[in-house]
This record gives C-alpha cells, sequence and structure tokens, in this order.
C-alpha cells in the first residue's frame, strides 16, 4: 500500500495535540511567550506537570525555549500551531452555535 508522504508525522502531531492540557498551554504561549511558573499560576497545573507537557511540545517541535539565566521562556516554534489549534476550536463549535442559532429562530416562529 502507498502512503501519502507526512501522514505519519501529521498522526503523530494529532497524538500531541490530543491532550487537552496540552492545547491549553499552546493556546496560552500563542497569546504571549510564558515560562513555566507563569503556566503553572495560570493553568493551576503543578509545575512538574506543566514541565512534562512542554517537554513533549518541545521535542514534537511544537515550542522553542529560550534561556535567560535561570529563566525559561517558551513560546511557539510555528505560526501554524495556532492555526491549527483555531481550526480544530472553530470546527468544534461551529455546531454548536448553528444549534443554538437554530433553536432561537424556532422560539421565535413559535406563537
Amino acid at each position: 500500500m502507498h502512503k501519502e508522504p507526512g501522514l505519519a508525522d501529521a498522526a503523530q502531531l494529532f497524538k500531541v495535540l490530543g491532550n487537552e492540557s496540552r492545547l491549553w498551554l499552546l493556546r496560552l504561549i500563542g497569546d504571549e511567550p510564558r515560562t513555566v511558573g507563569a503556566l503553572a499560576e495560570a493553568t493551576g497545573m503543578s509545575q512538574p506537570l506543566v514541565s512534562q507537557h512542554l517537554r513533549s511540545l518541545r521535542q514534537s517541535g511544537l515550542v522553542s525555549s529560550t534561556r535567560s539565566g535561570k529563566e525559561v521562556t517558551y513560546e511557539l516554534a510555528d505560526v501554524h500551531v495556532s492555526h491549527v489549534i483555531a481550526d480544530a476550536l472553530a470546527h468544534v463549535l461551529e455546531p454548536a452555535a448553528a444549534y443554538v442559532a437554530a433553536d432561537s429562530s424556532r422560539k421565535e416562529q413559535t406563537p
């Protein structure tokens, strides 16, 4: 069977993105570069857990890090990451928005 080039890598990317906590971290980092401490504070996750997720994201090439003394700041490695996440969120929220609009339209028409 002949497979399209890149499918295995894309599948691996979706495995990494298939974790809600990692998506949340990527959304936060997409807004602005942040340290592990800032991410732990924003999410309520422990620093070791945030670090573990960031390690996975860095190994997958989704985030990059910059060290300044003892502080490490994380940022998105590529703007495409934020587009993939935004598109996924739009996709899952779109049916819900359509349902709400249709439901309110039906209510307005009911005497």
